[in-house]
Parts: structure tokens; sequence; C-alpha cells
């Protein structure tokens, strides 16, 4: 079967992502509502009663929105880490004991045939993290929610056969837009959002020969447009060589459609 995947929603309303192999069935993040995630898994074609688990990135509303319901309506595990976990609390509710994990950072576990890889990343959050996917030689790096992208972190996804990737706002529109001083300082900051030109520049030194899939992911809705993300990010990858269309491909993600459910 290999490993399949769509991005369900992205952005900042809220965000879930699907991976699945022909032992496992996971779900990351939550961050909308219980009958918003059953209409977007309708729409690859899926159940949230055959999840295996539902791994957790960070505490943030647009993560976790309907993690406490469908968790305790469909009788699912969660992982998360220690801290994310006592970040939560209050936020989703009771959730039973036996359907509580701790999914440390920096750590892989296995589900089955797919390793999961964690890593931190740098946001206003607890301790936030992301992951890569590790399926029979197959490798999905998944990275949003991080104010840059550093060395470290291109070292642990570089060269992934897809990439989910964050590209948040385009900074002219941010500093123009409504948001207050502070809100704008925050998204700008290093524990805030990655901005398209900022998602081009790391994009470029981690794309690798193996790379085919690249999904720019968590745009703004207030600061940015689909087709800017996507023209500023070709573009930033294009000055430094690298040929967008030939090589690999550029995908859109959206807050209320799922992507194509395909293999990796």
């Amino acid at each position: 079967m290999g490993m399949q995947f769509s991005v369900l929603a992205s952005g900042s309303t809220g965000n879930a992502f699907y991976i699945e192999t022909e032992q496992h069935r996971l779900l990351v993040d939550a961050g909308l509502s219980g009958k918003q995630l059953e209409q977007l898994f309708a729409q690859i074609d899926r159940d949230l009663r055959e999840l295996t688990a539902i791994l957790v990135t960070h505490e943030h509303s647009d993560h976790i929105k309907g993690l406490g319901v469908i968790a305790r309506k469909y009788q699912l595990p969660i992982y998360a880490n220690e801290k994310t976990w006592k970040a939560m609390e209050g936020l989703i509710g009771d959730i039973p004991t036996e359907q509580k994990f701790i999914f440390p950072l920096g750590t892989v576990r296995s589900f089955g045939d797919l390793e999961v890889e964690s890593f931190g990343v740098s946001h206003d959050a607890a301790e936030p993290m992301f992951f890569v996917f590790h399926h029979e030689g197959k490798k999905l790096a998944l990275i949003t929610d991080t104010g840059y992208v550093s060395d470290r972190m291109k070292g642990i996804i570089k060269n992934a056969d897809v990439f989910i990737f964050e590209s948040n706002h385009d900074v002219e529109m941010l500093r123009m837009g409504r948001y207050p001083w502070n809100v704008k300082r925050r998204i700008l900051s290093d524990v805030g959002h990655v901005s398209n030109e900022e998602a081009g520049l790391a994009l470029a030194d981690v794309i690798g020969d193996r790379t085919k899939r690249i999904y720019l992911a968590h745009l703004s809705q207030d600061n940015n447009i689909k087709e800017l993300a996507r023209m500023t990010v070709a573009q930033t990858l294009e000055n430094r060589g690298l040929a967008v269309g030939e090589q690999f491909a550029l995908y859109d993600t959206d807050p209320k459609i799922a992507t194509k459910l395909v293999y990796v």
C-alpha cells in the first residue's frame, strides 16, 4: 500500500493532517469542530472510527479545538509531550487515563510499520513539536508554527519526499494589515510564524533529489493569499537554482477543503 496522506485543513482557523499505512491511520492535530473533522474525513473517503491515534503538536486552539470531543466520541488514544499535556488541561475536557500517552520531544515512536520522529520548533507554546514520518524508505516532513527554521530542524527534515511546510504570511500584508502591533510583533518574532520568503529560503536548503511534493501550509487568512504564497516561494526557489514544476511540484492547502489523498 505504501504511505498515503492528506492535509485535511490548514490555516489560522484550524489545522488537521492525516496519514495512513497498511497497518495504521493517524491524525495530527484536531483544530476544528468534531462535525467539521467528520466532514473533512468524508472528503477523502475515510472514517474517524478507523483512526489508530491522534498526535498533538501543541496546545493552541487552532490545533486542538475538536481534540477532546472526537477522542471521547471515538475512544481514540492521544499522544503529546508532557508539557503539552499540562498546557491542554482545562482546554480539552476530561480524557480517560487509558487514552493519554506521552510522546517525548526528540524521540522516535513506532506505530507498526510507521516510524514517527518528533522534533522541536520555535513557537510560543509550552513545548511545540512537529513530526517526520518514515515508511518503507519514504519520508514525509510536517512543519508549521515556527518563527524560524534552524539548522537543527533542517537537518532532521532534509531531503524528504514530501514537505508540508509553513508559509504563513506576506510581510508587507502583515505590516499594513489590521492587526494590532503587539500581534504583528508576535507573528514576526522568532516564536511566531514563517513568512512566504522565509519558507522559500528554508526550503531551498532542505529540498533534495527525492523531493517530489511541497504543500504550503498554515496560510494566514488576513495576511496572505494562496497565489502570492506560491509565487513568492517559487520565485525564491528558482533564484536558488531549483526548477519548480520540473524537479518537484508546489501545492496549496486550504482551511476547509482537504487535499487529495495521495501516496508518498
